[in-house]
């Protein structure tokens, strides 16, 4: 792409389109879908930015919009949103998205390496897109940007001062597990993006890695265009289309539905029906407080609702409580609560409505990391009442367009809107100050070219680090994306053993086509064995390790490992189960620790009639789920039913896109069997273990007449392995 930068952004609950984005549907519709995508959108409008790519989750379900199900949506000719499959297709609540997380990044690899095309950053929004664009970003060598938007520590100490119990609020938000992800997110991030100072100190400053990346504080932008100032529907060369005046019409027509007296002046709330949000102390600040309720009307837009009882319990608790306050201080003909909101065209009306009305816009939240929703009232020329917590402090010292008040009290919040509203000189200063100063300060375009300059920033720092070097040591990804040919071999009695004649005319052969095959060392050893005992041979150049008998896999040469193989292995293991199935059996004795693993379990065990079969009908019985392999006579090691060496090489054929045709693989014993078999050209040394015998049936299999590195050599050559590599690269 040139000089020009490629970023790839990631949100990924799945919620999100170009086109009329449903905000405030539910707790993943927030003020994120709306930074994400103007963020995006005003980055491709830069001559220094090649494209932008939004990745979020695909998502076919009937009980959402049939625009989620695109895999790919074009929103200009430089900004696309990608749409990737993973635990499945119906919409998932974001806290139910971690176990999918690995799928998610297993398939954007396979994108980039369809696509050609590696980004220059990547940049996660909310932690789960956090761990993404790390995992991202490790593969590929790039810089990696984070936006947190609402952090796990913050949110865990509220809901347990709000009564929330521990065992509930890690059922049902995952909090323990988000925070970890963050404290790691922090500690391998090169920049975080933050709307204002007091997310810092305040929110990041309660983890404990919060000191290793740098910050900076871009408070994100508005569309100006749409929030325009409220008087300009006034004016006589007013030229309104048709779509906005049937937008105001129907606001309009739903609030005055609701009220006795529509004239009287509007305080406006906007937001998702969320306790954080305090609707309740809004309300009960309104139901308490007789001069205000003579002085205006109240209109509260919960989010986007049908039944109240099919919602989640959050919300409908939130709804159901401002129902019945509403009943409670019998506010019928005083309080609007819609139903419904087209966040498009009709919000914008909202808000110019209530400043036409010598309105306010309140959001009495319990905290607020930034508060989108201020600006785009302000920017109508609405003044506003705000919790004096997080990013409205920043706001209204900027824009001097309101008021701070503590959310927890009412009395403060009513004092507040009526003060702006009783007095008319100080609402015109307020809605004048809004008006100007959000286009100072706040504008999309403004972000986007201090964004830019972090971005430009971090890419030089990296290619300055890189230059001169063939292959990024840190960048194991672009070489992955850029092979379509594999040799892989096992290590002990194959690569090295009695005869290591050939050994290092194998690796100058490795080494001279490293431009085209990728070297796989597919092993039984623990990491900790292999690392050392490659070294001692002289063995370079490994760009994965398969070890513990496929139980594990390593990336590159910082030895990277692979969390979507052990998401993938994880399934239906049991091994405390399987030990309990085997532990009265004579014949097995139990391996030293250092060779035990989180997904093998190793005895010893010498040849015996039926042993095997009875080990299997233990297992079966007991209903586990494993895969068993025996080699030398005298290893038997336990792995969960989906892992093995060749099932790994699978895995990894899948995850970089390398056809298995274009695969050999070399072995000598029955922990090799596995891998030999299938559709991979298979190589077997001369010093093989009779194990495998059977295989000299197969076709694809050669058996070599050289021992060890010779044997592998002359199966190379056999094959014409690496002119083959040459001619698919």
């Amino acid at each position: 792409m040139g000089n020009k930068r490629y970023i790839q952004m990631f949100s990924i609950h799945g919620l999100i389109r170009s086109n009329n984005p449903e905000l405030g549907r539910n707790a993943d519709t927030g003020g994120q879908v709306t930074y994400v995508l103007e963020l995006a959108r005003q980055l491709s409008t830069l001559d220094t930015v090649a494209r932008v790519d939004l990745f979020t989750r695909l998502i076919a379900d009937k009980t959402v919009s049939n625009d989620y199900a695109s895999p790919m949506e074009i929103v200009n000719d430089k900004f696309r949103i990608v749409r990737i499959q993973c635990g499945g297709r119906k919409y998932l609540r974001k806290e139910l998205l971690w176990p999918h997380l690995d799928e998610f990044i297993d398939k954007t690899v396979k994108y980039i390496k369809r696509e050609q095309a590696i980004p220059d950053v990547v940049h996660g929004h909310y932690p789960d897109a956090g761990y993404v664009a790390m995992e991202l970003s490790r593969f590929f060598g790039v810089p990696f940007i984070f936006t947190g938007h609402s952090l796990g520590r913050v949110k865990k100490q509220k809901l347990l001062s709000d009564g929330v119990g521990a065992v509930d609020l890690e059922r049902r938000y995952k909090i323990d597990h988000r925070i970890a992800v963050e404290e790691e997110v922090l500690s391998q991030a090169d920049l975080i993006v933050t709307s204002t100072r007091q997310e810092i100190v305040e929110q990041y400053g309660l983890y404990s890695n919060n000191g290793q990346p740098d910050f900076k504080v871009i408070p994100p932008g508005l569309d100006v265009e749409r929030f325009y100032p409220y008087y300009r529907d006034m004016l006589p060369q007013n030229d309104k289309d048709e779509a906005a005046m049937f937008a105001r019409a129907s606001v309009m027509h739903e609030l005055n539905r609701f009220f006795l007296h529509p004239d009287k002046p509007l305080i406006l709330a906007l937001c998702r029906p969320d306790k954080r949000k305090n609707i309740t102390g809004l309300v009960r600040a309104y139901g308490e407080d007789l001069d205000l309720q003579a002085m205006a009307n109240l209109a509260v837009f919960a989010g986007i609702r049908k039944d109240i009882e099919s919602m989640e319990s959050n919300e409908r608790e939130v709804l159901t409580d401002m129902l019945l306050r509403l009943d409670q201080y019998d506010l019928y003909g005083k309080m609007a609560i819609p139903k419904k909101h087209d966040f498009e065209s009709e919000v914008p009306e909202l808000y110019r409505v209530a400043a036409e009305k010598g309105g306010v816009f309140v959001n009495p939240a319990l905290t607020e990391p930034f508060g989108l929703t201020l600006l785009e009232a302000s920017a109508t020329g609405l003044p506003i009442v705000a919790t004096h917590d997080g990013g409205p402090k920043d706001i209204v010292e900027n824009c001097k367009n309101g008021l701070l008040v503590d959310p927890s009290e009412p009395g403060q919040i009513a004092q507040a809107l009526r003060a702006i509203i009783a007095d008319r000189e100080q609402w015109d200063q307020y809605s004048k100050n809004g008006i100007m100063n959000v286009r100072k300060y706040y504008t999309w375009e403004r972000h986007a070219r201090q964004y830019m300059a972090a971005v430009e920033k971090l890419a030089a720092a990296t290619e300055t680090a890189d230059m001169g070097a063939a292959h990024p040591t840190d960048a194991i990804g672009r070489r992955l994306t850029s092979l379509n040919a594999l040799f892989v071999t096992d290590i002990d009695h194959t690569l090295i053993g009695e005869d290591n004649t050939h050994l290092k005319t194998l690796l100058a052969a490795l080494k001279a086509n490293r431009s085209t095959v990728g070297f796989v060392v597919a092993t039984g050893r623990t990491i900790e064995s292999v690392r050392g005992h490659l070294e001692k041979y002289g063995v370079e150049g490994v760009d994965v390790l398969i070890t513990s008998v496929g139980a594990e896999i390593y990336y590159g040469p910082r030895l990277q490992q692979s969390r979507s193989w052990e998401s993938h292995i994880a399934a239906k293991w049991e091994p405390a189960k399987i030990r309990r199935a085997l532990r009265s059996l004579p014949y097995l004795t139990y391996q030293e620790e250092d060779t035990q693993r989180r997904f093998k379990i190793s005895y010893y065990m010498e040849p015996g009639k039926d042993r095997l079969a009875e080990i299997h009908n233990r297992l079966l019985n007991k209903k586990c789920k494993y895969n068993l392999v025996y080699s030398h006579d005298q290893y038997l090691d336990i792995l969960p039913y989906r892992a093995s060496k060749g099932k790994a090489i699978r895995f990894l054929c899948y995850k970089w896109e390398i056809p298995l045709r274009n695969i050999v693989v070399s072995g000598d014993s029955g922990n090799d069997e596995e891998m030999l078999r299938g559709e991979p050209s298979a190589i077997v040394v001369a010093n093989y273990s009779s194990e495998l015998d059977a295989l000299r049936k197969s076709k694809h299999v050669y058996f070599s007449q050289k021992p060890c590195a010779g044997g592998i050599l002359e199966g190379l050559q056999k094959y014409r392995f690496f002119e083959k590599a040459k001619g698919d690269a």
